[in-house]
């Protein structure tokens, strides 16, 4: 099969997702990971395009090898770490971001790559995935152990399940999550200082505080390689965005604990009149809607004369249809969730969230991944 391998991108004109691939356990064979399952894939593109010889270019995360163990045979780590040795297969950190990276330096027109991963949190940098129906094959089971692939509709992400995606990443590349994709809160929860005097990077008072990176159990600056102090607890806090006409015209921090009126030009809180034209501002209330923050959950209210919209993310991040909020009633405010003052000015979550819905959010995400297709789990696991 080396023959498919060119060890160059710009000479194949397949680009396969190797990682993604080798541990599809749908493809066929046992195991966690299997070299098998690509070798069906390399055989699935020479029937689809009728060439013995068509060339692919296989990239891989560091992490495949890293758990050689779980591979079903062992020889197949050997030719893997030859294969990588020898060029021909393309490992780094992040093969997600070199797969995109070389879909646009290689011919945009012909460059496909093989994978079932929606690349969800790279759709901010790289746009044209949105919707995008030509550019993605998916690999599936066919008849008598063999893969057959088919065009993949990438369609198109809420700002919502973007944001998760991002949050998501973020914290597996600082390697913030359990095997079972819950948080280290005891990490997550904590402030973080670097013994290095001048470095700023984890220091809270310099607006954006960077997560600490995990180097052999132990929270590790990135810059300096050395272990970080416990600089106390975090406030558990989440982010608004005020969304005007589709665009973030503003970001406010709401820690739990914390009462906060929204409105045209509430006494204490957040003024929205500077940001909108009057015509706009003209229809919102001086205090419209009063959002507080108690043991990791926010809410909100309306407090109006003119009354308020919201709308709940429901299944995958999609928006369901607005309700009208009773008037002085708290609603939960979750990731997701949209609430509008004014058609046209809405408030919406960022993708910070608290620690107690991060845990609920991948407790989640594990069952659903875990449960066969029409069942569900108990709500008691992890």
């Amino acid at each position: 099969m080396e023959h498919n391998l060119p060890g160059a991108a710009d000479q194949a004109g397949f680009l396969i997702d190797l990682s993604n691939v080798v541990r599809d356990r749908s493809l066929g064979g046992p195991g966690a990971r299997s070299l098998h399952r690509f070798r069906l894939v390399v055989k699935a593109l020479t029937r689809l395009t009728g060439d013995p010889g068509v060339q692919v270019y296989p990239v891989a995360d560091r992490s495949l090898l890293g758990a050689a163990r779980e591979f079903t045979d062992r020889a197949e780590v050997a030719v893997l770490r030859r294969w990588i040795g020898e060029g021909l297969v393309e490992q780094v950190g992040d093969a997600d971001q070199r797969l995109l990276e070389l879909m646009e330096l290689t011919s945009a027109a012909h460059t496909r790559t093989v994978t079932g991963d929606r690349f969800t949190a790279h759709r901010r940098e790289y746009p044209w995935i949105q919707g995008n129906t030509d550019r993605f094959l998916k690999p599936v089971a066919g008849p008598s152990g063999t893969v057959r692939l088919v065009p993949l509709d990438m369609g198109v992400c809420t700002e919502g399940e973007i944001s998760r995606a991002d949050e998501l990443a973020a914290f597996k590349k600082q390697g913030l999550l359990k095997q079972s994709d819950q948080p280290l809160t005891r990490v997550v929860n904590r402030f973080w200082r670097c013994p290095e005097p001048r470095c700023t990077a984890y220091d809270p008072r310099g607006g954006r505080v960077l997560l600490p990176r995990m180097s052999k159990g132990v929270p590790t600056c990135e810059m300096h390689c050395v272990p970080l102090t416990d600089a106390g607890s975090r406030p558990a806090m989440a982010q608004l965005k005020v969304m005007v006409d589709g665009k973030c015209k503003g970001r406010y921090t709401v820690e739990d604990g914390s009462r906060t009126g929204i409105g045209r030009q509430p006494a204490d809180g957040i003024a929205l009149y500077g940001l909108l034209p009057p015509a706009v501002a003209a229809r919102i209330s001086r205090e419209h809607v009063v959002v507080s923050a108690e043991g990791g959950i926010l809410l909100v209210r309306d407090v109006s004369t003119y009354g308020t919209q919201m709308r709940t993310a429901e299944r995958h991040g999609r928006p369901g249809s607005w309700r009208r909020l009773s008037p002085g009633q708290d609603r939960r405010f979750g990731p997701g969730d949209e609430v509008e003052l004014t058609p046209g000015v809405m408030l919406t979550r960022s993708a910070r969230r608290f620690p107690a819905e991060l845990a609920a959010a991948w407790r989640n995400a594990a069952r659903n991944r875990l449960a066969p297709q029409g069942a569900s789990l108990p709500t008691s696991l992890g």
